[in-house]
């Protein structure tokens, strides 16, 4: 089968310039209709000089714009790219004269056949690969969550390196499921178009409602097993909607924002969203664990110490304000982080 010369790949992108689009693998990128002409130009110069003089007279033909036009069409290709100026690879710089395209160009039929994946391997669809790093990305942030919250109450409970393993072990299993979860929703609601914000947003509360019905089941019955008595409620299915739409809220923002700006903003979000849940009577891991350690009193955990931290003289509403908002801008950035490139 012979070649389509419209079509430029690179990497996982594919330039169709016939039909003037922008796909990255199934997935359509929406850049406007002059910055796809810039980005056509950069591709087709293949490492030659591009000079902002020839920017100006074949993407904006003449109309007088100013230098800040460019470098703006620039930043939106990088960040639709996931390129970065500082370590490019696709968009270099020329200072005080253009950009150059440093990305390798592949032939259509190598690009087809190498793109097509291997039966035997069982290559993943994108639905998959999302929820494949979503998992990863949440058992990271219960990685980080265990460590912290296991040294934090190490040294004012009983139980000094059995607790660090035993909380690790439980932030472990709860990132990953609801890693999992979100990742899941978020890829079952995303097709084979423009996988937009609002997907991802929609898809990762659905796998978070879900997730949390689950895990509010579990830890119920987790508790009555660790403690003998019923506590009252835990995290369950409306933490766990708005966790999830944090979660894809962040993916949307990773997506958007190059480098570590993505994993920022991410975090940000996710901290606002766990504060949230605090205020309006949620309770995530912390906020659990404070009311089993206030149930049973033969099993201190020494959540007391984190209320201290804060000037209180126990787990009160500053330490559940702030262990919220740390426990979400974690896993929301931990997740959004990971799924950036999926």
């Amino acid at each position: 089968m012979a070649t389509d010369p419209s079509i430029l790949h690179f990497d996982c992108f594919a330039l169709d310039r016939a039909n003037r689009r922008l796909l990255r693998g199934d997935e359509e990128i929406d850049i406007g209709s002059r910055y796809f002409d810039a980005l056509a130009m950069l591709v087709q110069a293949r490492g030659d000089l591009v000079t902002k003089d020839r920017f100006m007279d074949e993407v904006w033909r003449g109309i007088p714009v100013t230098d800040e036009a460019l470098t703006q069409c620039i930043r939106t290709l990088r960040r639709a790219l996931g390129d970065d100026a500082a370590s490019p690879r696709y968009i270099a710089t020329v200072p005080k004269h253009g950009y150059r395209f440093v990305g390798e160009l592949v032939d259509d039929r190598e690009r087809r056949d190498t793109a097509r994946p291997d039966p035997a391997a069982g290559g993943l669809s994108r639905g998959g690969r999302i929820a494949a790093a979503a998992t990863i990305g949440g058992a990271g942030a219960g990685v980080i969550g265990g460590l912290l919250y296991g040294i934090l109450l190490a040294g004012s409970a009983s139980g000094g390196s059995g607790l660090v393993l035993t909380l690790l072990a439980l932030c472990i299993a709860v990132g990953v499921l609801g890693g999992a979860g979100v990742g899941i929703g978020m890829g079952l609601a995303s097709g084979p178009g423009v996988l937009r914000p609002v997907i991802l947003v929609a898809g990762g509360g659905i796998g978070g409602l879900v997730v949390g019905a689950i895990g509010r089941l579990v830890g119920l019955d987790l508790f009555q097993v660790l403690a003998g008595v019923g506590i009252g409620p835990v995290t369950g299915i409306l933490e766990g909607a708005l966790v999830g739409m944090l979660a894809g809220g962040g993916c949307a923002l990773a997506r958007r924002f190059q480098g570590w700006r993505g994993g920022a903003a991410a975090a940000v979000l996710g901290g606002a969203g766990g504060m949230l849940v605090a205020l309006s009577g949620g309770r995530l891991m912390a906020g659990s664990l404070a009311l089993l350690d206030s149930t049973v009193a033969e099993r201190r955990l020494g959540i007391d110490a984190m209320g201290a931290m804060l000037g209180e003289g126990q787990f009160g509403p500053l330490a559940l304000l702030a262990s919220s908002a740390l426990e979400a801008a974690v896993f929301v950035s931990c997740v959004a982080l990971a799924v950036r490139r999926a």
